[in-house]
């Protein structure tokens, strides 16, 4: 039936079709767990579980090997998307009330929403960007972009922009898992491989998870504001990625431009925020509507973007090829030693 590769064409599909099945049994059917209880009720209601396990298989596929360039390029990127995520948390906590707009058009945005998804890049797709419009290096900083991944980032980014303050104690805990599993992924190449498996494969059960806190009302409520803070991503990340890609990192901005983009694993943050700290329980369940709804915006307006930029100022561009050119011939001239 082809069903793996039809999801497949959908932007972020093995996210985004099992949390729209899980907000239908929502919508339709919300006691099914309870109902059924056991495994069942374990596999719809089992997010912190599973998000676990994935988080401790994230940090094990990561390789300490990395080249200083490699690290410095994603380091830049990292740092950067954090810091510009807390800016723009900072100015919005300024205007919006704690618990999010609950009535007009803009009903449903969040200061949670709006560092959520503007906190984590798709890593997947800047890689395979990367690979395409970029150098090894460049494709190499993904490495680090994986610290991106759950709620520990957040965490960091609304403790420095001073709008929520979190116990030690749950900042370890919601690292821990991920140490672990680097541990162990680089005492042995084989436990990297094994657990490195895990991390695709786990992705549409917590999104079922995740899909099962929300309903329909809620999507369709932030469906076209989603759209708009998904550009607003581009455009506000974008920027400032595209600037410290040429300032800092002595790029040429395509790594800026591909790194502007909201990961999957975004939509798992609110909820978990939320349980963690309960003021922001009523504004994750539209926070992780509009976050979705990010994911897919942005894995389909980031990649032509990025090939545009490519074309004009990186590595496809004119000027490149003819530095590119003078540097070969150089060192062909270039007399031997």
């Amino acid at each position: 039936m082809n069903i793996k590769s039809r999801i497949d064409r959908i932007p972020g599909g093995m996210m985004i079709v099992p949390l729209f099945l899980g907000a239908c049994l929502n919508t339709f059917a919300p006691g099914t767990g309870k109902f059924f209880g056991s495994f069942t009720n374990g596999l719809i209601t089992g997010t912190l579980p599973i998000l676990s396990v994935w988080f401790f298989c994230i940090g094990a596929s990561i390789s300490l090997k990395a080249t200083p360039l490699v690290l410095r390029k994603s380091g830049v990127l990292v740092s950067v998307k954090i810091l510009t995520a807390a800016l723009a948390g900072i100015i919005a906590s300024h205007f919006l009330p704690s618990e999010g707009i609950t009535s007009g058009f803009l009903s449903g945005l969040s200061v949670l929403a709006i560092i959520a998804a503007m906190n984590d890049t798709n890593g997947g797709m800047y890689m395979a960007l990367m690979q395409q419009y970029g150098t090894k290096e460049e494709a190499g900083a993904f490495c680090l972009m994986c610290l991106e991944s759950g709620p520990f980032m957040t965490m960091v980014t609304l403790g420095l922009a001073g709008l929520a303050v979190f116990p030690w104690q749950t900042m370890v805990g919601a690292l821990l898992p991920f140490v672990i599993g680097f541990a162990l992924g680089n005492l042995d190449k084989d436990l990297r491989a094994f657990f490195t498996q895990g991390v695709s494969v786990m992705v549409p059960f917590f999104a079922f998870a995740l899909g099962n806190n929300l309903n329909f009302t809620t999507i369709l409520n932030t469906g076209l504001l989603g759209i708009l803070l998904g550009l607003m991503v581009i455009v506000v990340t974008g920027t400032t990625l595209v600037l410290a890609d040429i300032l800092l990192a002595r790029g040429n901005g395509t790594a800026g431009i591909g790194a502007a983009s909201t990961a999957g694993a975004a939509v798992t943050v609110p909820p978990i925020i939320a349980s963690i700290e309960p003021s922001f329980a009523p504004s994750a369940p539209a926070a992780t509507a509009l976050v979705a709804t990010c994911v897919v915006v942005t894995a389909l307006l980031t990649p032509p973007l990025t090939a545009w930029w490519a074309r004009r100022f990186g590595v496809l561009s004119p000027r490149y090829r003819q530095a590119e050119a003078a540097r070969a011939a150089a060192l062909e001239t270039a007399p031997a030693e």
